[in-house]
């Protein structure tokens, strides 16, 4: 049956509030020790009710996957289009991928467990995985074109980054010291630095991208995903 708009948003609010517990399941027995029953504990559920929503945890990961991944290219796009230098549109990505995967995904522990996905909802995210990160490079070597960032190996450039924003979601604590912006700040800053080509002056943006909304479609399992747009 076709749900109607307002309820395919009940049930990805509802998603997403069963992710806020799976991530407190994962934080405190790690992702394969965690299991449904624990999920459907952690979210006051029964877990028959919790089946409804996730039919397994390869569906509840494959949907946190979607969510964070889905955030991300949104991002870009963004990023992209504001028509800004190359490194405070790195410095825009940088901070916002940070917000994304720590505070807007609930449950994006499980964003860095892509291997753990088994096919055919690895099949499904790995393509967005290399687009996303095909257009982080895109930008790094527009900028060294510009000559705003130094002669680097841009994909090795790309995989660092990408790799010090993405193990945030490891330590990063809601509710600590410092806010997912602020830490986002900080690895904007001392990442755009160390690319900056020699006599470029670093410079923070003095915009920022409007705030995330969930993006992510409904239709998890690929079996029933239509191609996406490209």
């Amino acid at each position: 049956m076709v749900q109607t708009q307002p309820a395919r948003s009940r049930t990805l609010e509802k998603k997403r509030e069963i992710l806020q517990a799976a991530a407190r399941v994962f934080r405190r027995h790690g992702l394969q020790g965690a299991g449904m029953r624990e999920i459907a504990a952690e979210a006051g559920m029964r877990a028959g009710n919790l089946y409804y929503y996730f039919q397994n945890k390869q569906d509840l990961l494959a949907f946190c996957q979607r969510d964070s991944l889905g955030g991300l290219l949104e991002l870009a796009r963004r990023v992209e289009a504001s028509g800004l230098p190359a490194d405070q549109k790195l410095y825009l990505l940088i901070t916002g991928h940070v917000q994304r995967v720590n505070e807007a995904t609930p449950g994006s522990l499980a964003h860095l467990e892509v291997e753990a996905l088994e096919p055919p909802w690895r099949d499904e995210i790995l393509p967005r995985r290399d687009r996303y990160e095909g257009m982080v490079r895109a930008l790094i070597e527009d900028g060294i074109a510009s000559g705003v960032f130094r002669r680097v190996d841009a994909k090795t450039a790309t995989l660092a980054i990408l790799g010090a924003v993405n193990w945030t979601v490891k330590w990063y604590q809601s509710g600590g010291r410092r806010s997912a912006h602020q830490i986002g700040d900080e690895f904007a800053e001392h990442l755009v630095r160390g690319l900056l080509a020699h006599g470029v002056p670093f410079r923070a943006p003095d915009v920022e991208l409007p705030a995330f909304e969930p993006v992510v479609d409904l239709a998890i399992n690929p079996a029933e995903d239509s191609a996406e747009t490209q």
